[in-house]
């Protein structure tokens, strides 16, 4: 358990998931976090929902720091921020941002380069423990001042933060792939004849135990694929099918769009 405090700059969806997490885990107890935002009906919630603090000042929270999360929009006022920062925050103070585009290189002209800082692309399943974080980090950042607050919300991947573009569009996206192909894949099971309620709880098992699979066995997939199928059987036609219907590279094309739209926003900031 982290032993120091956390300032939350943002109290935002992504925020309350990482605070939700952390609790939830025992990485993090709610007297040990501060949130402060805009919004009085946010701040009125999180203390509610986690007993986190939310009734110090900006400048209390920021002092009392070890860890500074900068959980705001990528249009709001990141220079005034940095100002507070400077002013009130440890040197020694890491900040974590989660700001969609705005790089490294921004963050030390907001909050002093010289601080550590450390870059941090979200997974969507926090409350699961699955699903990678990217993280970048700047060469007065190490991991192992954040790590053990990371890994509170699912699992870390370090990145050149070249990468975290391309990370956002197929990692930080990649649930969504799935959770389209599971809706898919029950229709198709309805469309065939069966209960919903039926072809739903074959989806979820089958997504499961295929996992599981790929896991225990280290096969790569063409090699289950390969035992699963005899030759001109039924597998084998449905996956024939499957081909024809240029599967594959529309999965593709999605994350190349995915990684585009991300870099494009991060133009626009």
């Amino acid at each position: 358990m982290i032993k120091g405090k956390i300032h939350f700059i943002g109290g935002g969806q992504m925020a309350e998931a990482i605070i939700r997490a952390c609790i939830a885990g025992g990485t993090l107890a709610g007297d040990q976090i501060s949130v402060s935002d805009i919004n009085e009906g946010r701040l009125q919630h999180l203390k509610s929902k986690y007993s986190v603090d939310t009734e110090s000042t900006q400048e209390q929270g920021l002092q009392a720091a070890e860890l500074i999360i900068i959980a705001v929009r990528p249009q709001d006022d990141l220079t005034a921020l940095g100002a507070q920062v400077r002013q009130s925050a440890s040197p020694a103070a890491a900040i974590i941002s989660i700001v969609a585009g705005v790089t490294i290189a921004r963050l030390g002209d907001y909050f002093g380069a010289e601080r550590p800082i450390v870059r941090v692309i979200p997974n969507t399943l926090t409350d699961t423990g699955y699903g990678y974080s990217g993280v970048a980090l700047n060469t007065a950042a190490s991991l192992e001042q954040v790590e053990e607050f990371l890994l509170g919300f699912g699992k870390v991947q370090v990145l050149e933060e070249s990468y975290i573009d391309i990370f956002t569009g197929f990692g930080v996206a990649g649930p969504n792939y799935i959770y389209y192909f599971i809706e898919s894949f029950t229709d198709a099971g309805v469309l065939a004849g069966l209960p919903r309620e039926q072809a739903w709880k074959v989806a979820l098992e089958n997504m499961l135990g295929a996992v599981a699979m790929l896991q225990q066995t280290g096969l790569h997939p063409r090699q289950l694929l390969d035992i699963n199928n005899s030759p001109g059987g039924v597998g084998m036609h449905g996956l024939y099918e499957l081909n024809n219907s240029d599967f594959a590279a529309g999965l593709q094309r999605s994350v190349l769009a995915a990684v585009k739209r991300t870099t494009e926003l991060g133009v626009r900031k």
